[in-house]
């Protein structure tokens, strides 16, 4: 490529250092969305699962119940990771201020809350206790 090419190509994206920035936000927006789809989507499976479909093996609704809520909040804590990871990578490679870093780190104590609260409701122990 000739320089007049390159120079060409560096006004169309407005540098290289823009269009690497623009692929790294499209990236941590494909993984929001995914993580929006996978919440949204165990949401709609779990809620089918347990409100439309008469599984014989568990007939007790108190049993039904705590599996249909196991189930979301597994998927809940997979879509929360996700969605952290779709922070950290807008933070460090985007916008790493002191406001943003101080976001992400509210965000990650909020998910490591829910993750704890989940397990200790899921299984009845606190996560750094041995599962029995």
């Amino acid at each position: 490529m000739d320089d007049k090419t390159g120079d060409m190509i560096d006004g169309v994206f407005g540098g290289p250092d823009t269009f690497i920035l623009l692929f790294i936000d499209i990236i941590s927006r494909i993984i929001e969305i995914f993580a929006v789809l996978l919440i949204f989507g165990s949401v709609i499976r779990g809620s089918v699962r347990y409100f439309l479909i008469q599984d014989s093996h568990t007939p007790d609704d108190l049993r039904k119940f705590t599996g249909f809520r196991q189930y979301l909040g597994q998927w809940l804590l997979l879509g929360l990771e996700l969605l952290v990871a779709a922070d950290v990578i807008r933070t460090v490679a985007l916008d790493l201020t002191l406001e943003r870093v101080a976001g992400l780190g509210l965000l990650v104590l909020v998910r490591t809350f829910l993750s704890w609260a989940l397990v200790v409701e899921m299984e009845g122990r606190w996560p750094w206790q041995p599962a029995s």
